[in-house]
């Protein structure tokens, strides 16, 4: 077997609102950074997995952040697998 880390990227569906993200926003434009917009807060989960394969392993890992990881109502995910 293979070693993979996995990276899970989940964040708000693109339709809902971000309350986060708009305060981290505005937080940065107080800063002085005034170009910005479509701030969005999410979350990264990374680990280490032991497949056969890279197809595998994203296979497990879409299973994983769909069934425990993620809320399918109001949030995405993508998922990253890189062999180690």
């Amino acid at each position: 077997m293979k070693e993979f880390l996995v990276r899970v990227l989940i964040e708000p569906k693109p339709e809902l609102l971000d309350p986060q993200g708009q305060a981290v926003e505005r937080a940065l434009v107080e800063l002085g950074l005034r170009n910005l917009s479509g701030t969005r807060v999410g979350k990264l989960v990374k680990f280490k997995l032991k497949a056969i394969s890279a197809g595998q392993a994203r296979e497990r890992v879409t299973e994983i952040a769909q069934k425990f990881l993620a809320n399918p109502v109001i949030e995405r995910f993508s998922v990253e697998v890189e062999e180690l």
